[in-house]
């Protein structure tokens, strides 16, 4: 069946919607999120960096490797439009990558030398709480379109809703054992690739698809599929 845009739109936005429930899955949200965004706003790859309870930016989803390094180069030189929209809570968008400055130079070189020409950073906030950063990047160069813009900071919005899970600002302990959930279950996945890419013989990319496909097909969170392998009670 074919969808129109707003229709995918609409159908975005359930999506992300229906997993605000008891027992989501953090890591299942944000896959989603960067899957929607690269599928209905033209990124050519997507991410999102969540900050533990130290503050300290982390990956926690992206659609592809290449994304991922350029993000985790960010966080290593500490440098970069993820990293200022972070700090900022405002977006960066970066229409040229280019002619980033030179403060930028590393984040320069890994993006192009990755393929990208132009990204946006969106903060994940409610509030004055900043938690992570959406991140699109795209092969050329240019503005995001405003409508697209919009669509992207509501999507965040509705994950940084999800994440936080309805609770109070106050309730900073639920929400750093949250992220920290997160985090920690990133690290688990991270390791269940790496097994999976071995005993199949497949790219890190393949080795996610076949874990995320086994964890929909059997309904069962990522994590808890990435959990199964790397104790090997699972083989894929």
């Amino acid at each position: 069946m074919t969808f129109t845009r707003e229709q995918g739109m609409l159908r975005a936005f359930a999506q992300l919607a229906d997993t605000l429930v008891a027992d989501y899955d953090v890591v299942d949200l944000l896959q989603s999120l960067v899957d929607l965004t690269s599928g209905l706003l033209g990124a050519t790859a997507s991410g999102v960096m969540l900050a533990d309870e130290n503050g300290e930016l982390d990956v926690i989803a992206s659609t592809s490797e290449a994304s991922r390094l350029v993000e985790m180069m960010q966080l290593s030189a500490y440098a970069g439009p993820c990293i200022e929209s972070f700090t900022t809570g405002v977006v960066v968008s970066v229409p040229d990558i280019s002619l980033t400055p030179d403060r930028w130079r590393a984040f320069r070189e890994r993006a192009l030398e990755q393929g990208f020409e132009s990204m946006d950073a969106i903060p994940m906030r409610l509030r004055e709480q900043t938690i992570g950063t959406l991140n699109l990047f795209r092969t050329g160069t240019g503005d995001l379109p405003e409508d697209d813009m919009v669509a992207a900071q509501a999507f965040a919005d509705v994950a940084t809703i999800g994440i936080l899970h309805q609770r109070s600002l106050a309730e900073s302990d639920a929400v750093r054992q949250q992220l920290q959930f997160a985090l920690n279950s990133r690290i688990i996945i991270e390791q269940a690739k790496g097994v999976v890419a071995q005993t199949r013989s497949v790219p890190i990319d393949g080795a996610f698809e076949l874990i995320r496909a086994y964890a929909r097909r059997n309904r069962i969170g990522i994590s808890d599929v990435a959990s199964a392998i790397v104790e090997r009670r699972l083989t894929l």
